[in-house]
């Protein structure tokens, strides 16, 4: 996947020193990390820091939730894990993530997105939101099947403003590989409905807003280590890692709120 933005020399070197402290003198590793779409660009970001600091080597996997789900049930090895927490939670009930592993990273909220330099219609209210979607020549959102909270929501978001019916000529289902925006940014659709996190680093797209406060979804990120690690020790590094200051700064930069509950 391209870059889809810079990082701050500072903001590494930073991370790099954090990562020097976390690992020690741990004999290089391969990590292999699995995790859904919603903090990939901060983990693409952070990640090259983390290995060069370390010697470390982290492996990634993203997909949408059920995808990534599906996958650790079926036993696929994993090291760690960044996923929404009510999902981690359940993984740690199926004996999948260690308990005491959990740690809150990132809280995002729901936005659109439009082409930039668009026109940006009104979505501060549920009735504005309403008369948008109604407008909009096409728009796409990640299909709910594929057990994505930002999909599922959505689908209830279209239900509860009584247009779901209206809508599904002109909606695009996603399957979560990729961002909504990038449709909108190569204007083959006109609105983008995803994680804030998912939209901000997409060039050629612009945040429209976030869903207005009474149909908003905010998803609380976490990570965990795999009972099944063959790594745990250069994994429980990363995951420490991912709560550093250097990598708070990331994190805020892909329009997430570090930490939550």
């Amino acid at each position: 996947m391209k870059r889809l933005h810079r990082r701050s020399p500072y903001l590494v070197w930073t991370a790099l020193t954090i990562a020097i402290l976390l690992a020690g003198e741990a004999q290089a590793a391969e990590i292999k990390l699995m995790s859904s779409g919603g903090m990939k660009v901060a983990l693409i970001d952070l990640t090259p820091a983390f290995e060069k600091a370390t010697r470390h080597k982290v492996t990634a996997t993203y997909g949408a939730p059920g995808i990534i789900r599906d996958r650790v049930l079926g036993g696929e090895p994993m090291d760690a894990l960044v996923f929404p927490a009510p999902g981690l939670d359940d993984l740690v009930t199926r004996g999948k993530v260690v308990a005491d592993s959990k740690i809150i990273l990132a809280r995002s909220g729901m936005g659109i997105a439009v082409r930039a330099g668009a026109p940006k219609p009104d979505i501060s209210t549920p009735e504005a939101l309403k008369r948008t979607l109604l407008a909009a020549r096409s728009i796409v959102y990640t299909d709910p099947a594929f057990g994505s909270p930002s999909g599922v929501h959505f689908a209830k978001v279209l239900e509860r403003l009584g247009i779901a019916e209206q809508m599904k000529a002109k909606s695009k289902l996603h399957d979560g590989e990729g961002f909504n925006a990038e449709f909108v940014a190569r204007g083959e659709i006109e609105l983008a409905i995803q994680q804030i996190s998912e939209i901000v680093p997409v060039q050629g797209a612009e945040l429209l807003g976030p869903l207005p406060e009474p149909l908003q979804l905010t998803t609380v990120f976490a990570t965990g280590i795999g009972t099944g690690a063959k790594e745990p020790a250069a994994t429980n590094g990363f995951t420490k890692f991912l709560t550093s200051s250097a990598a708070t700064a990331v994190i805020k930069k892909t329009g997430m709120e570090p930490g939550g509950s």
